[in-house]
């Protein structure tokens, strides 16, 4: 089965052609075996139970290495097929590996499993944000908020959603929800390159500032100023809402922001 290679944060594709590593001495011994990066070229046991076969893929998935992760959780299902989980954990790293059409599929057979599986709809969203399908994205992500309420990763995926529509509003209600639920979620989220992936460019500002006024909402200063920052030297235009908008009132009476201000790049005059 050929395996895609995930290379940098933006999830660009490599493909190869082994469909899997020689047995262990099939080499002659002067030979160098260079294994790319993200495989081990790990064959499972088939003499491992399904359990032994999800442990030992879940460690691998852990580890970043996708494809190697795959082929357990696929030998675990050959021997436990009804388990929706294990079709999950395979979207996952699909996901992961930029194969968003086969993750989307894994999700959809994992909730024909287990239609109330709150996971895998959660998933499902976050597949068809990644596949700029913003609209089944947020039909998605409302549905496994409905099952689940609680979880910071479905309002997350559910705003940037919203946000890639441009409807910021929306988008900064729910990047509001999420961090109450989880105060890391986004941070956990941009160090993973997803919405470096998904934001353009020209959105990223805007995304900053976005987070700047969540946090400073928040009362979580530091953060605040640090989006903010971020959304200047991006060169948001509308930099100047910073003085009118609410959300930034109490921030703007914090030391730093005169600072922060001040320091801006004065434009040119013609």
């Amino acid at each position: 089965m050929p395996r895609l290679l995930v290379v940098g944060a933006v999830l660009a594709l490599a493909i190869t052609a082994a469909a899997q590593a020689p047995a262990p001495n099939a080499y002659p011994p002067d030979t160098t075996v260079v294994v790319p990066p993200g495989f081990r070229a790990e064959i499972p046991d088939p003499n491992l139970s399904a359990l032994q076969l999800e442990e030992r893929g879940d460690t691998l998935r852990a580890e970043k290495l996708y494809a190697d992760s795959m082929d357990f959780y696929q030998l675990a299902l050959k021997k436990d097929p009804s388990r929706p989980m294990l079709w999950n954990k395979i979207g996952i790293c699909q996901i992961r590996l930029g194969r968003f059409d086969d993750a989307r599929k894994s999700f959809e057979h994992a909730l024909k499993l287990d239609p109330n599986f709150a996971d895998a709809l959660g998933n499902l969203g976050a597949d068809y944000y990644l596949q700029k399908n913003y609209a089944k994205a947020i039909k998605t992500c409302r549905k496994a908020i409905a099952m689940r309420p609680q979880a910071a990763s479905f309002h997350s995926n559910l705003a940037n959603a919203f946000f890639a529509r441009k409807e910021y509003a929306k988008a900064f209600q729910e990047y509001s929800r999420a961090i109450e639920l989880d105060p890391d979620i986004l941070e956990r989220q941009s160090g993973s390159g997803v919405q470096a992936h998904v934001i353009g460019a020209e959105d990223r500002a805007r995304y900053s500032y976005e987070l700047a006024k969540v946090y400073a909402r928040m009362g979580n200063f530091d953060r605040a100023f640090h989006y903010l920052k971020k959304a200047i030297e991006d060169g948001f235009p509308q930099i100047k809402s910073v003085y009118r908008d609410q959300e930034f009132a109490s921030l703007r009476k914090d030391p730093r922001f005169a600072e922060l201000m001040n320091s801006m790049p004065q434009a040119i005059q013609q």
